[in-house]
């Protein structure tokens, strides 16, 4: 092939002009191509037209040189706006795309298991299945097919997963805490879209039992009610993490990006509680309410040596599996959240400072009128008598006399009153019981009190206080002087619980000796005689405060009616309070049930006979 036939650039030849023009012509040509303008003349020779004119040329020129300009325009624009892209905003578009093809799914950590004192387990925590939907994975021939078996496993609402099958996206749940069978089961049937995430829950061994002192959780296990509440940062472990890679469509790729980051548990607590004694004391204070036509009805049993609380219920109670049928109510442990005029168990209190305080002994005696006024009302006792009695302080507190303890009120003072009685044993104050939402009590103060208010609260009325309260204080009568503090837990992740610092004296042991041998009278001899235990020395003290009205005055067969005792005398190792409120009943109807419940009580924590 000769070496001159090609210029290896063009694809024209060379050395040899084109038809219909020189090889100047060509090279002067608007476009600037030879066989653009060949191509142009031979066109005018066939139509027998002239060449286009120079003024056309250039205007051909300007607008191809504005389209151009316009062209080289959007693309710097295209090029910086890439440039910012790649160079500015990496980082924050590398996110963006990632969060959109990796999937991140929470591994939750085991709730700490809560045991009784025995190691019989309370609640604990199981693996389960948070089912929920990928609808864009849902073809429209599996439709039928999907919802059928979320209704037949699940137990939902067809109407409700219908909705749930055709909304948009890649994501929403359908159920969360589904058990691992019913999950297994669903997967089996291999549709897909119905997708799968672990999960954990808490289960009740015993059922309802103790429900109100456990509380519940939340679905993302967080605790809001009861000792799940109080002991929340205890209990809760550190969630992990699973990231996995999705396709467009949402579902996972295989051999895609993954990590793991495994959970950790969270810690084990013990209680003070005693599951048999909870169950006995939960069915005993049922069976009172019921018979006794009680609106509410209240235990709680302690350690009064220590503090720690051996069992505690209300009734009514809940289902802490059924929580859509639960109320509010239900759901409230009242010995910590209600409070109640206590009526003639607190007159235990005021014998004490007066002993203490005053100088008296059990024996000192006082001439007890039929009756006396306090403030406007006229104050009799219950058994109506009509003449006036010499009574000692023990005989006051063995027959429970309101008028009796009027004058003791009156010898204590007003000022002693509030200082040894109301601020002596803490009332109105936090008990410091490790639950949630106690009631701090409805207490007057010293520049409050009127002309009644130290007569009526010397026998229980004109002052609000919750059970714990009174467990509490009655603690110091027990325990040789020294008040301890209501507790629920024994040990945290293997070690014991000191609760030591709650402690302090309040009466001298003589005094608290001197008083809880006036209470073994009462039962013995007095209005508690129906709490005899045989072989057992039982101190207490029976109560009957009448409920205030809407109207603001007192409604008559509207009565919490109580009973408070002690086992044993000299070494008092068990501590029972019972409350029936609302009820036409008087506190006859509470002593059977602290003798039920300390039957089961004694033996259980290996308490002796004393007689």
């Amino acid at each position: 092939m000769p070496q001159d036939r090609y210029n290896g650039r063009g694809s024209g030849r060379t050395g040899r002009p084109a038809r219909g023009g020189s090889s100047r012509d060509a090279r002067r040509s608007p476009q600037g191509g030879r066989t653009r303008r060949a191509a142009s003349s031979r066109a005018s020779e066939r139509r027998g037209a002239d060449a286009p004119s120079g003024r056309l040329s250039t205007e051909l020129v300007s607008r191809h040189g504005l389209l151009a300009g316009g062209f080289l325009a959007a693309s710097a624009i295209v090029l910086a706006r890439l440039s910012e892209i790649q160079v500015f905003n990496t980082d924050w578009y590398r996110e963006q795309a990632n969060a959109r093809r990796v999937s991140s799914q929470t591994l939750y950590a085991k709730r700490g298991t809560i045991y009784d004192r025995n190691g019989t387990v309370l609640v604990s925590s199981i693996e389960c299945k948070n089912v929920y939907l990928n609808p864009s994975l849902i073809k429209k021939k599996q439709r039928r097919r999907a919802i059928d078996a979320l209704v037949d496993v699940l137990g939902m609402d067809e109407d409700v997963v219908e909705d749930l099958v055709d909304r948009e996206g890649t994501f929403v749940y359908v159920k969360r805490q589904v058990d691992e069978e019913d999950a297994e089961l669903l997967a089996k049937k291999g549709i897909a879209g119905i997708e799968f995430e672990p999960a954990i829950k808490r289960v009740y061994p015993n059922g309802s039992l103790a429900s109100q002192v456990l509380g519940v959780v939340n679905v993302d296990n967080e605790g809001i009610t009861g000792l799940e509440k109080q002991y929340n940062e205890v209990l809760t472990g550190v969630n992990g993490s699973l990231m996995r890679e999705r396709a467009r469509d949402g579902s996972f790729i295989a051999g895609g990006a993954y990590e793991k980051v495994p959970a950790q548990d969270g810690m084990d607590i013990v209680l003070g509680i005693d599951a048999n004694v909870q169950r006995v004391a939960e069915d005993a204070i049922a069976e009172a309410v019921e018979r006794v036509g009680a609106t509410y009805g209240s235990i709680i049993v302690t350690d009064p040596t220590t503090g720690e609380i051996i069992a505690a219920c209300s009734y009514p109670t809940y289902d802490p599996t059924d929580l859509a049928s639960a109320s509010n109510a239900s759901m409230n442990l009242r010995v910590v959240t209600d409070v109640y005029e206590p009526g003639s168990v607190f007159k235990t209190f005021v014998s004490a400072a007066v002993i203490e305080h005053k100088g008296l002994t059990p024996n000192t005696t006082f001439d007890v009128p039929a009756e006396v006024l306090v403030g406007s009302d006229i104050v009799r006792d219950v058994d109506k008598r009509g003449a006036a009695m010499t009574m000692s302080l023990r005989e006051i507190l063995r027959r429970s006399s309101n008028t009796g303890m009027v004058l003791v009120g009156e010898k204590l003072g007003a000022d002693a009153f509030s200082e040894y009685v109301i601020d002596g044993f803490q009332f109105g104050k936090s008990t410091g019981i490790d639950f949630p939402g106690e009631s701090l009590g409805i207490i007057k103060k010293r520049s409050e009190y009127d002309g009644a208010s130290l007569g009526s609260m010397s026998f229980g009325q004109s002052l609000a206080v919750e059970p714990v309260q009174m467990v509490r204080a009655m603690s110091a009568i027990a325990n040789k002087g020294v008040m301890t503090t209501p507790h629920f837990l024994k040990t945290r992740a293997g070690e014991e619980v000191d609760w030591t610092d709650g402690e302090h004296r309040v009466l001298s042991e003589e005094t608290a000796a001197s008083v809880a041998d006036m209470m073994l009278t009462v039962v013995d001899e007095g209005t508690g005689m129906d709490a005899q235990m045989p072989g057992y020395e039982v101190s207490g003290k029976t109560g009957t405060a009448e409920r205030a009205g809407k109207d603001g005055g007192y409604e008559e067969g509207n009565n919490m009616a109580s009973f408070m005792g002690f086992v044993s005398t000299k070494d008092p190792r068990v501590l029972c309070y019972v409350t029936l409120d609302g009820t036409a009943a008087m506190s006859y109807a509470a002593t059977p049930v602290f003798r039920k419940v300390m039957e089961e009580a004694l033996p259980a924590l290996g308490i002796k006979p004393t007689r």
